[in-house]
């Protein structure tokens, strides 16, 4: 920090009179001191904005365009230092670029210290961020244009490495030749599916995540129909509750309205038998009323014509007579009350049958009532149940899919450690390919020596020891030869070293 700011003086230092100057005399900015104001401006400008630069890379939120105004500006002040001490009456001769240059020193070195500070603060606050690798120079000058390419994919789809960019184009070219190989040159022959690595890799993606694309697809379009298909279900049974509740709640209205009605219905009833009773009651008495007085007047009218017609010719009759009649009219009345009183009888019977009749329909309206309540009460309680088994159903879709996720997260884990176990069987089947190599080569060995040590290290590898489970085309595809009788030989030779004891790196 110390030297950047000795280094930041001596510039300032060195820069201000020949700008002040110059933007006086030559860009006629007016008086002296409006030029020192025009130096000092653009010397503070430089210094604000790269105060403003480290301070945004220390609080962890760098602003990456801010760098280029001030190596613009900085540009500038060489520049017109460079102008200052320039002559007027003639071209510029070497001398003026070689001041030019000169004056572009102090400046170059205050960037280069800034840009250090400012790379050393980013490593300190962000100590993850991956670091970028450069493209060796010699690189740049053999193959400028495949370089250009690899420099283009690793700025655009952030790959730091150029190690790992340069494995990615070998995988690449590999399985192009072994696409060709495979179809006899012929690419147009390849699949879809087969084609994607080279689709695919201006856009970032390996050889194996291009290959494994389409089952991840396939696999994601499965769980997105699953999850569809989940939440149908979901919504059906969230319907099915709903109509189920509906039902339940429809069916007790209409039995709480069949009860009143048959309640209604039954006192109504009532009321109507007892008023047809009284009324049946009331015309029969006044029916046997109106016989009994016209049977009295008749009998009073025929006694009275009687008595008159015997008057004259049975005097000592008369009080026998008056007697006789006394005695009839007591026994007609008599009669009469007899008759009045079954009349009564009659209609209190006939009211009471009524009575019972009424009473009758009104039990067995109550009792229609009670069953239709009964079969509302049965279907209520069966939408309940068909509710309580969509609730348990819906349960249990939410535990199988609970589940079926953590069956899922098991298996990505198992997997992933199934990927890291063959990683590290790789890395040491290359290390030992390696120490192998090495070893060949400081042996001089020929070709074939060469080739029968590399499949004596393939049935270490990949067949366990055993040269009879090694398939003759994985021999093929490793040493490129077409005739399964060489791979064979190959495969014995390869089992008589290793029963030789052989061992790789040793």
């Amino acid at each position: 920090m110390a030297a950047a700011l000795v280094l930041a003086g001596i510039g300032l230092y060195l820069s201000f009179e020949h700008v002040a100057s110059f933007a006086h005399e030559e860009l006629r900015f007016g008086s002296l001191g409006k030029g020192q104001l025009f130096a000092v401006g653009v010397d503070v400008g430089i210094m604000v904005m790269i105060a403003v630069d480290l301070l945004m890379a220390w609080l962890k939120r760098p602003i990456s365009w801010i760098r280029y105004p001030v190596w613009l500006l900085t540009a500038a002040t060489v520049v017109l230092n460079a102008a200052s001490g320039a002559s007027q009456d003639r071209a510029w001769q070497l001398l003026d670029y070689v001041a030019a240059g000169a004056h572009g020193v102090v400046p170059v070195l205050f960037i280069m210290v800034v840009e250090v500070g400012r790379d050393s603060i980013d490593r300190i606050v962000r100590p993850g961020r991956a670091e970028r690798d450069s493209i060796p120079l010699i690189r740049w000058l053999l193959a400028p244009i495949a370089t250009g390419r690899i420099y283009r994919r690793m700025r655009l789809w952030g790959i730091p490495s150029y190690p790992e960019m340069v494995r990615r184009d070998q995988e690449l070219i590999a399985y192009e030749q072994w696409l060709k190989r495979k179809y006899g040159g012929d690419l147009k022959k390849a699949t879809e599916d087969e084609l994607l690595p080279m689709t695919m890799a201006p856009h970032g993606y390996t050889v194996a995540q291009a290959l494994a694309m389409p089952d991840e697809q396939e696999q994601a379009a499965q769980e997105r129909a699953e999850e569809a298909e989940w939440r149908r279900l979901a919504a059906e049974t969230r319907r099915e509750l709903a109509e189920a509740e509906a039902e339940a709640e429809r069916l007790r209205a209409k039995g709480e309205v069949e009860t009143v009605r048959a309640e209604v219905d039954g006192r109504t009833g009532q009321a109507r038998a007892h008023a047809r009773a009284q009324v049946s009651a009331a015309e029969r008495a006044a029916e046997l009323e109106e016989q009994a007085l016209e049977t009295a007047l008749v009998a009073e009218a025929r006694a009275r014509q009687a008595e008159a017609e015997r008057k004259e010719a049975q005097e000592r009759e008369a009080k026998a007579e008056a007697d006789l009649r006394a005695a009839e009219l007591e026994r007609q009345a008599a009669q009469k009350r007899r008759e009045a009183a079954e009349a009564d009888r009659v209609a209190e019977a006939e009211a009471q049958a009524i009575e019972t009749q009424a009473i009758a329909e009104a039990r067995k309206a109550a009792a229609e009532a009670d069953r239709i309540a009964a079969e509302i009460e049965e279907e209520a309680a069966e939408a309940r149940r068909r509710a309580a088994e969509a609730d348990a159903k819906k349960a249990m879709e939410e535990a199988h899919r609970e589940a079926a996720i953590a069956d899922a997260q098991k298996a990505e884990q198992a997997a992933a450690e199934a990927e890291k176990a063959a990683a590290e069987t790789r890395l040491a089947a290359a290390e030992i390919e390696r120490r192998a190599v090495e070893a060949e080569d400081a042996a001089r060995l020929k070709p074939r020596e060469r080739a029968v040590r590399k499949v004596a290290r393939m049935i270490l590898t990949t067949a366990g020891g055993e040269a009879d489970r090694l398939p003759l085309a994985d021999i093929q595809r490793e040493l490129a030869v077409t005739s399964p009788g060489t791979a064979s030989e190959y495969r014995q030779e390869a089992a008589e070293l290793l029963a030789g004891g052989y061992r790789p790196g040793q």
